[in-house]
């Protein structure tokens, strides 16, 4: 168990470094009133955690803490939307291709909304 913690949380520390860095370096680079920064990361995210989940499948020795640290901690402090897309991915993968698309559209819709409901809670 502490070696799983310590494992997410370096993980995640290095994650929320990387992405507070890419986003600066983005922002700096390309300032624009797109949300470049965050769909760079995001994007980033998901290509990182389909390799890694391509690589577990082919090596199931890959060692648990690694993959604690990167999935859990890394990815999921640099992104959660690459987790989203990962569950969306297996339940398209698994024929649930309807059930797949309910998660995104609620997942996105749902989520928006309670992102405005906060906002409007605390103005």
């Amino acid at each position: 168990m502490g070696g799983s913690l310590l494992a997410i949380a370096l993980g995640g520390s290095l994650g929320a470094l990387s992405r507070f860095g890419i986003a600066q370096w983005i922002m700096l680079t390309w300032p624009k009133a797109f949300p470049l920064a965050t769909f760079a990361v995001n994007l980033i995210g998901c290509l990182i955690i389909g390799i890694l989940y391509g690589l577990w499948l082919s090596r199931p020795e890959f060692a648990p803490l690694l993959r604690q640290g990167l999935f859990i901690g890394f990815l999921g402090a640099f992104t959660t939307f690459s987790t989203f897309s990962l569950d969306a991915l297996r339940l398209m993968e698994n024929g649930e291709s309807l059930m797949a698309l309910g998660y995104i559209l609620l997942s996105v819709c749902v989520c928006l909304l309670a992102t405005w409901a906060g906002l409007t809670l605390v103005r």
